[in-house]
């Protein structure tokens, strides 16, 4: 779904019935403490949509918690993403790249052409 700053995320719902306002959450904060604190102007500062759009591994399993970046005591509280590896068991370091051992990597090999041989000049 779309969230109010224009991107598409999969863990933003809004619900919106005719005898209601309409309420946005946010599923990655289900279940936790946080999600009473949770506003729709943190979506902003949310990198989830990002991540999703870098890295469509089935195996990665992102977390959520509101807060602030270490070291960084004069921002706004934001969204901090954590996300860990179901196959290999790890903690993610760049949820953007994944763990680096669910997808081999991709090894190119280039030939010669053959055509290119007969119209070199051979050595006599």
């Amino acid at each position: 779904m779309q969230t109010p700053d224009g991107r598409q995320c999969p863990y933003y719902y809004l619900t919106a019935h005719r005898t209601t306002r309409e309420r946005g959450s946010c599923h990655l904060l289900e279940g936790t403490a946080d999600a009473a604190q949770w506003t729709s102007q943190l979506c902003t500062s949310c990198v989830a949509p990002d991540i999703k759009l870098a890295n469509r591994c089935e195996h990665m399993v992102l977390h959520a918690r509101i807060g602030r970046r270490p070291g960084h005591f004069w921002e706004r509280k934001r969204m901090l993403i954590d996300a860990t590896c179901l196959r290999s068991g790890c903690v993610v370091k760049d949820p953007m790249v994944g763990c680096g051992q669910c997808h081999a990597p991709l090894n190119f090999i280039v030939y010669e052409d053959p055509g290119t041989e007969d119209t070199k000049e051979k050595p006599q």
